[in-house]
């Protein structure tokens, strides 16, 4: 039935070309016109490359003659001199060990000289004894291609420059919120490092070291909610706010206290922002520091011993500095003696991915430094470094860390 169809379909399309002359007109040229008109370029050549034929389209985008091209030139001819270079490496032997080759983004030469960007084609027609005959080409015009490419690589160029524009504000304002250098503290060894784990992006994490009245220094560290600008802001308040606190109460716990206030008025609003702060001081003598700290909901402190082991300065009670206008911090005494290192970090450490979704814990930190005791400043932050280093892409949070030690007797120290 269906092909029967057919059959009729096909019948009434023959009696309606016969009744109708200028009908049967049009399909005697259409194979011709389809050939000369189509909307890509045709092209055969002889296998040395001499053209054989080719459709009018092909001859309107190029400008040339007819009689300029067959018998005359070769394909390689209208090819650029990189294209002559590719057909004779890439497309002949292709063509000669395959019969066909497909997908090729080349450049033709039109008779005015300039450019044409087209996607080529081509094929070998054999003879019925397998010999090979003609070189059948087909071209399409890809200059509107050509021209969305070169628009996509420059946007892809814009946002490399704007990212690399971010890159160096990020990094430029991020050492404007940390100390260039740590300063030099008589009779202790101090270390610092801080990873970035974006560089497109500033972080709040933060830490300095700085001299007080008589032999009495300052440091802290501390981490501020969110990231970007925002962060940057809160983080410049913070550490100055705490430096102009501990120049003029001696109390940690008083300094963290004005830092509440200051961020709790300012931030107190649709967009509150907090941070977490552990402040110190420090005194140093002949046999070693007295040190006070006091916690404003950061992680706590890690001591490492000159007898070995290490353990968490745990301070109760501290709260988050901003969050709260009466916010509640406290404090811890101990002391420094020869041999012995403190070390302070922010949570991108313990909150790094070891494995997938594992995260390294304080628990694993106590572990990972214990083994490393005694130690010195120096030291364990190379050692921390390093661990951070073999996190990789686990660590998604900004890390600062501050070690403070007391070099043990006899190594040449004031």
């Amino acid at each position: 039935m269906i092909r029967q169809a057919d059959d009729d379909r096909t019948g009434g399309e023959a009696d309606d070309a016969a009744a109708n002359p200028a009908f049967s007109a049009l399909l005697e040229d259409s194979v011709e016109d389809l050939y000369e008109n189509a909307p890509c370029g045709y092209l055969s050549t002889l296998m040395d490359g001499t053209i054989a034929k080719i459709n009018g389209t092909l001859l309107d985008w190029l400008g040339y003659r007819r009689d300029e091209l067959v018998g005359r030139r070769r394909f390689t001819d209208l090819l650029s001199v990189g294209g002559r270079i590719y057909h004779e490496t890439h497309i002949s032997p292709t063509l000669s060990m395959h019969g066909e080759i497909g997908g090729l983004a080349l450049d033709l030469k039109a008779a005015n000289g300039t450019r044409l960007p087209v996607l080529v084609t081509s094929m070998v027609k054999s003879g019925p004894d397998g010999t090979a005959q003609l070189i059948r080409t087909t071209i399409f015009d890809a200059r509107d291609r050509r021209a969305y490419e070169q628009e996509l690589l420059r946007a892809r160029q814009d946002a490399d420059r704007e990212r690399d524009r971010v890159q160096k504000l990020a990094t430029t304002l991020r050492r404007t919120l940390l100390p260039p250098t740590l300063p030099t503290v008589p009779g202790i060894d101090v270390a610092a490092y801080y990873h970035a784990a974006s560089v497109d992006e500033v972080g709040g994490d933060f830490y300095d070291l700085f001299p007080l009245k008589g032999d009495t220094w300052g440091f802290f560290i501390g981490d501020v909610s969110g990231k970007g600008a925002p962060a940057a802001a809160v983080t410049s308040l913070a550490r100055y706010t705490l430096r102009a606190a501990a120049a003029s109460d001696p109390d940690p716990v008083a300094a963290l206290a004005i830092l509440n206030t200051v961020l709790n008025h300012e931030y107190h609003g649709i967009d509150p922002r907090f941070c977490t702060v552990i402040y110190g001081q420090l005194t140093p003598d002949a046999k070693g520091c007295n040190v006070c700290l006091a916690s404003g909901g950061h992680p706590p402190a890690v001591l490492l011993s000159a007898t070995g082991g290490a353990r968490f300065l745990d301070i109760p009670g501290g709260q988050l500095v901003g969050a709260l206008p009466d916010a509640h911090f406290a404090s811890i005494e101990f002391r420094l003696s020869p041999g012995d290192t403190v070390l302070l970090y922010t949570d991108g450490l313990t909150e790094a991915r070891t494995t997938g979704s594992v995260r390294h814990s304080e628990e694993e930190l106590l572990e990972f430094l214990g083994p490393l005791a005694p130690t010195t400043a120096p030291a364990v932050v190379s050692a921390v470094t390093d661990l951070l280093a073999r996190f990789g892409e686990g660590v998604d949070d900004d890390t600062a860390l501050l070690a403070l030690s007391i070099p043990p007797r006899g190594d040449g120290h004031p």
